[in-house]
């Protein structure tokens, strides 16, 4: 075969190239003779520093990315532990892991004396046993879904401290233990819908069934729960003429928890474990309805909501270090936030949800936004996850406090 004329043209380029650099007086020549060539090599030049811009070197340390190999073998604990090297949102579940840890992880030991300190707060023994004080805060959804079961091995291992949930994040705890919720998917009463997202919503009105996203609530478990809550309503209002002092709603919902009497509660074990439940719009909700409902029965039940601002604020100012995990957003994010302003900040916070912040919403905004109301300190490690939590709130706790154990012993 005939030579490949590929390697004497390179060679005349390079010998070209080289003449040019070493002589001023044949780039001149080669410049007024090659105007376009030569206009064309400078805007190579120009894209290739635009291109091929100059890196700083990465520090030591810096985490690479890197997913789970299978070929390892299947080891949930290491697949989760990779997400941290992973990217994206399974990065922030990583970070979350290692935030809810520290929090987890605190002891007052861990900080110096202050000259001020109390006296019984100065020995190593004393500062070792005070540990940060935990909120958790979630919505109505957590309580009708599966995630009702993580939140009740939290509140019964006392792994948590105050909790904060909507009016539908109470009620629906109680009502589960009357009656259950069901998947709207593959339901036999609808075999031609394949997701319970698409249930058609005159047919469930029809049938008495109320739907929370692919799940079906029946008509027939807030029968139940009125049913159940009315004489308790009487009760109480028995007890507050009896006694002059007004409900609050962590107290009605305390007094709950015992009526239940269902280890299968979050609120049972609340109340047994003594873990204040804040519900500031207790009303927003079917309990909500018993109680206007009840009014018009018997007046004169109160709740009030002054009494549990001042005992949530309280807790958060005589924390020593506070951590937040909030599941979803609105009122039970806002609550627990605004409740740690009163101590300049949370030293820790989680938060999971899909909330965008281009609308100015609290639900949506970042940490970044909180610290600058002093709701979560400047010097923290805050770390939000977008993601929907029945998949990732388990999988988080699974890492975090169910992997070392309760803090204490039931």
């Amino acid at each position: 075969s005939p030579p490949s004329p590929i390697l004497p043209l390179r060679f005349s380029a390079l010998l070209l190239l080289l003449l040019l650099s070493s002589s001023p007086v044949l780039s001149s020549i080669y410049t007024s003779c090659h105007p376009r060539r030569v206009a064309m090599s400078e805007s190579t030049s120009k894209a290739e520093e635009a291109v091929l811009i100059q890196s700083v070197p990465m520090p030591a340390g810096s985490v690479k990315v890197r997913g789970y190999d299978f070929n390892e073998g299947l080891d949930y604990d290491r697949l989760l532990g990779s997400f941290l090297s992973s990217g994206f949102q399974a990065t922030n579940f990583g970070l979350a892991v290692e935030e809810v840890n520290k929090m987890r992880q605190w002891r007052l030991s861990d900080e110096p004396v202050a000259e001020d300190e109390d006296e019984e707060l100065k020995s190593i023994e004393a500062r070792s046993k005070v540990k940060s004080t935990i909120f958790l805060g979630y919505t109505s959804n957590m309580a009708s879904c599966g995630v009702r079961e993580t939140i009740r091995y939290l509140c019964q291992h006392k792994m948590v401290d105050v909790v904060v949930a909507t009016a539908g994040g109470v009620e629906e705890d109680f009502i589960k233990c009357l009656a259950p919720t069901y998947i709207g998917s593959k339901n036999p009463l609808h075999p031609e819908v394949a997701s319970g997202f698409d249930l058609d919503g005159k047919t469930l009105r029809k049938q008495g069934l109320n739907r929370i996203g692919n799940m079906l609530v029946p008509n027939e478990n807030y029968c139940r729960f009125e049913e159940w809550l009315m004489p308790i309503l009487d009760k109480m209002l028995d007890e507050q003429l009896a006694t002059g002092e007004p409900w609050t709603p962590s107290k009605f919902i305390k007094r709950l928890g015992l009526e239940i009497n269902n280890p299968e509660s979050i609120y049972y074990w609340c109340a047994k474990n003594d873990i204040p439940v804040f519900s500031p719009a207790l009303t927003d909700g079917s309990i909500g309805d018993m109680l206007f409902f009840h009014s018009y029965k018997r007046t004169g039940l109160v709740l009030d909501l002054v009494g549990d601002i001042r005992e949530i604020n309280m807790k958060a100012m005589k924390a020593r270090h506070t951590g937040a995990i909030i599941i979803g957003g609105g009122v039970v994010k806002h609550h627990i936030m605004n409740a740690n302003l009163m101590r300049n900040g949370c030293d820790h916070a989680v938060l999971i949800n899909t909330g965008q912040e281009y609308d100015g919403s609290d639900s949506g905004a970042k940490p970044d936004e909180a610290i600058s109301w002093g709701k979560i300190k400047m010097n923290v490690t805050p770390i939000k996850i977008y993601a929907e939590a029945t998949i990732v709130f388990p999988l988080l706790v699974a890492q975090t406090f169910a992997k070392d154990g309760p803090r204490e012993k039931v």
